[in-house]
């Protein structure tokens, strides 16, 4: 496999989950700064997911019509710009403009980063190619913290967006050097109002659930607009059946597969959604640690969820998709529910050992499931089903974290006091119970589901050299 591909694409990839990283230990010094509060400030971490709800439907029509290389680079000139105007901002509002700004690059990076890389694979070597994508990227939970809170102490906050300039650089001049121009594009008109009605319909639900779950306003507000948005997917639902070519073609979910991978997928992000919003309160509220120390604790899952990619389509070719996606899901949601069962007198080492393997399996799970949805999706058709997928990631991640902070709050009037640690507990219970629902999606896979993704090049192989009976993929 040509791992240049996706290298250079993970270049986009670690900018965002390294940018997400860092400003969110940087949030209290940006709103002195500026002359607000963190939780005012929050409306700014809003409005890029809002951005993304509303520029991720549209990627795979422009990565279509302008080229797929083409947009990506140009998605990423988009961010560094957001990063720029990040930095330079002086008031609330201002902020908010330049992370909306932020987040339409955002929005165009990850999805047309992997139909880039869909185009340029062949399906047998695509788990793999999936993993060495998400390589790069990891490195930012890794490393963002840290990193952000160092440049926040002994520099100053606006550091943190301008080295986005570099890097974001060196990913255009890699992606002009090294992404092959594979793809024609195919122009084709511009589904307009289902532009419009995916938008109100992805960002009045993004948008809805933030407020619900952390009220930087009102709650009325959240709810009105979470209102919006589902009346809005309704009528995009109705829409996206009698045009010919809607923006987000939902006959796609007539795939089993694809459409198992998306909710199955879906339905386990719920709760792994949560587990950043969670566990640091939890540790900090509930242990009396830190941010540096909880912190140093936390990133521990990301070293399991980077060891394991180097043996993914291994592990997926000889144990098969079905089996693994089934055994992750329970696995992983019982490593959720382990976390319920901390507290300040658990031994270290077995908390950090609980989340060294839980991300181990999640990153065993999701390396599978997003190779797994592609799996017998036509190449023309990518185009739709990339964002398709990448919609459905953002809404269940917002869905999880809105869940954890309702059942938070419920668990906090019913018992009358303030925030402690049996809270968490409670929420990781459910967020947990809920994740291990996805196991009932994973059952109704057909045993071979997948095989194209590892078995395609031994068969052809096997056509062209018949004395070659017992070769295997490495």
């Amino acid at each position: 496999m040509n791992r240049i591909i996706p290298l250079v694409l993970a270049v986009a990839l670690f900018m965002e989950q390294m940018d997400s990283n860092v400003i969110s230990t940087s949030l209290a010094a940006i709103a002195r700064d500026i002359g607000t509060s963190p939780i005012a400030l929050k409306l700014a971490l809003t409005s890029y997911l809002v951005s993304l709800a509303v520029f991720i439907p549209v990627s795979g029509w422009m990565a279509d019509r302008y080229g797929a290389r083409n947009v990506f680079r140009a998605a990423i000139a988009v961010f560094v710009i957001g990063s720029v105007t990040c930095a330079a901002s002086n008031s609330l509002m201002s902020f908010v403009v330049a992370r909306f700004l932020q987040g339409a690059g955002g929005a165009m990076m990850t999805p047309v980063g992997r139909l880039v890389l869909l185009r340029s694979t062949p399906r047998n070597q695509l788990v793999n190619a999936m993993a060495w994508l998400a390589i790069p990227s990891m490195v930012g939970p890794l490393v963002g913290p840290p990193v952000g809170g160092f440049i926040t102490t002994y520099f100053s906050w606006h550091w943190i967006f301008l080295i986005n300039v570099p890097i974001g650089l060196a990913g255009i001049w890699f992606a002009t050097r090294y992404l092959p121009v594979l793809d024609v594009p195919m122009p084709r008109k511009l589904d307009v109002t289902g532009f419009i009605l995916s938008g109100l319909a992805m960002s009045g639900v993004v948008f809805g659930l933030s407020v619900v779950s952390l009220p930087a306003l009102p709650p009325a507000v959240g709810i009105i607009t979470l209102g919006i948005g589902v009346l809005s997917t309704i009528l995009y639902i109705q829409h996206a059946k009698r045009v010919e070519n809607p923006l987000l073609d939902l006959s796609l979910f007539k795939n089993d597969v694809f459409r198992i991978s998306v909710a199955g997928g879906s339905l386990f992000r719920l709760g792994i959604g949560a587990i950043p919003f969670l566990l640091p309160l939890m540790l900090q509220l509930g242990f009396g640690l830190d941010p540096f120390q909880s912190g140093m604790i936390t990133f521990v899952s990301a070293i399991g969820a980077l060891l394991m990619k180097f043996g993914a389509s291994r592990i997926f070719a000889r144990f098969g998709f079905r089996r693994l996606l089934m055994f992750g899901s329970l696995a992983s949601a019982c490593f959720i529910i382990l976390n319920g069962f901390f507290t300040p007198q658990t031994p270290m080492m077995f908390i950090l050992a609980a989340l060294l393997f839980g991300g181990f399996l999640r990153s065993m799970f999701f390396t599978g499931v997003n190779a797994l949805g592609f799996a017998e999706i036509p190449d023309d058709k990518t185009s739709q089903a990339t964002p398709i997928s990448a919609v459905a990631q953002q809404v269940s991640i917002a869905m999880g974290v809105a869940l954890a902070g309702v059942i938070l709050e419920l668990s906090t009037i019913i018992r009358g006091s303030a925030l402690q640690i049996e809270d968490f507990h409670i929420a990781f219970f459910v967020v947990g119970g809920i994740s291990a629902l996805a196991f009932f999606s994973f059952v109704k896979l057909k045993p071979e589901a997948g095989q194209e993704l590892y078995e395609k090049k031994t068969r052809a192989e096997t056509a062209e050299n018949p004395l070659n009976t017992g070769c295997r993929e490495n």
